[in-house]
């Protein structure tokens, strides 16, 4: 089992850049693929990029893909994503999940945190 804890939202100016971290508990973090997703006012949830448990692999969604990179530290048990170019359309509440399976479905993420916000003003 894993927990996870979401940090590194705030206030932004368009083109401008922040990166969030997600640090997990848990013995066995390295084993999970890690996910970024965000969920805006009145949206679904909507999946940004994964890594896999080694880091050797990712993927991202078109909407980011070029502006956002997902990295991790498994010695710090810590997932990252840095976000560059942001736009006022980013601006949503950022989770961070975690799997066992990969490439991961979204239902396949079980475990969740409870998000931070990110707010890109024009």
């Amino acid at each position: 089992q894993v927990q996870v804890v979401e940090s590194g939202g705030g206030l932004v100016q368009a083109g401008g850049s922040l990166r969030l971290s997600c640090a997990a508990s848990g013995r066995t973090f390295s084993r999970y693929t890690m996910g970024w997703f965000r969920q805006a006012p009145g949206k679904e949830r909507q999946f940004l990029a994964a890594i896999i448990w080694s880091g050797s692999s990712t993927y991202y969604s078109d909407s980011v893909k070029g502006r956002f990179t997902i990295s991790r530290d498994n010695a710090k048990n810590t997932v990252y994503l840095q976000m560059n170019s942001l736009k006022p359309e980013d601006t949503a509440v950022y989770y961070c999940a975690a799997s066992s399976s990969w490439p991961a479905r979204y239902y396949e993420y079980g475990y969740w945190g409870q998000g931070t916000q990110v707010t890109v003003s024009s």
